[in-house]
């Protein structure tokens, strides 16, 4: 039971009461943290819970850039990644610098970093070890918060005064991103209101995501626009797998017209 208390105050940020309340009701993990969530009150408690903005600041002070402006640098990151026992690569970290408006990766500035803190309830190192559980997890199961967190990825992560997304570093932020939201269900298979579901319909499976590497490799061109980052989410969660059911007349950009030409290829082959 005391271990199960834990993990649920960890992933849910809820007091220890809270954690015995629903867990002694709902008796399994999962089910009392689907429960927790469902819960207006209950998250309007755990929000409640009183964090120290002076600890958040001191905490910030204790990473920033010593020589430079009011900002926690790459260095900084790296040292806070070292202390919390994670890696900068960890897919995580997307989801930290959209809470905590990272204004470019590896960096986080005061204003960005006290109020996403507090908002989430953390004021120290153990605290921000549990908020990777509980973001992780929220990135890898909540579909609206993966295209908050997938969206934002784009404007945080381009070099400034760029419109597009290089093409090695789109590739590296999708490696991460659509493994982690098939496997939560994140970015599970929404089929179109005019189809019937007889058969139970396959989706985006994770090959699919090496075909779109090859096709963009072989394609060439310098970069990724914003609207193909975000309509490839989309297309990601509608396509079948075998690539039938694409509306070609749909607005979709071309270099999804033409990767679905290539799919069908592929699975004919």
């Amino acid at each position: 039971m005391a271990a199960n208390v834990d993990q649920f105050v960890a992933i849910t940020g809820a007091p220890t009461r809270d954690a015995k309340r629903f867990l002694e009701k709902y008796k399994r993990l999962d089910v009392a943290i689907d429960a927790f969530y469902g819960d207006p009150n209950a998250l309007a408690s755990a929000q409640r819970s009183t964090v120290s903005t002076t600890k958040i600041n001191q905490l910030f002070d204790q990473y920033k850039d010593p020589d430079g402006d009011d900002m926690i640098a790459v260095d900084g990151t790296i040292r806070l990644c070292g202390d919390l026992g994670s890696d900068p690569a960890d897919v995580v970290w997307l989801a930290v610098a959209y809470d905590l408006k990272s204004p470019s990766m590896g960096e986080w500035a005061r204003k960005g970093w006290v109020d996403g803190l507090k908002r989430l309830n953390c004021d120290s190192i153990s605290g921000m070890q549990s908020l990777l559980t509980q973001l992780r997890q929220k990135l890898s199961q909540d579909p609206e918060y993966f295209t908050q967190v997938y969206n934002y990825t784009f404007e945080f992560s381009r070099p400034q005064g760029q419109r597009s997304l290089g093409l090695e570093d789109a590739q590296g932020f999708w490696a991460l991103l659509i493994p982690h939201g098939l496997q939560g269900g994140a970015l599970a298979h929404v089929q179109r209101d005019d189809d019937v579901d007889m058969t139970g319909e396959e989706g985006w499976k994770e090959e699919h995501t090496q075909w779109w590497f090859e096709f963009l490799n072989e394609k060439g061109g310098k970069g990724i626009s914003k609207d193909t980052w975000q309509m490839f989410l989309e297309f990601v969660r509608s396509i079948d797998s075998k690539f039938e059911k694409y509306d070609a007349e749909a607005a979709w950009p071309s270099t999804i017209d033409d990767f679905v030409e290539y799919a069908k290829q592929r699975v004919s082959s």
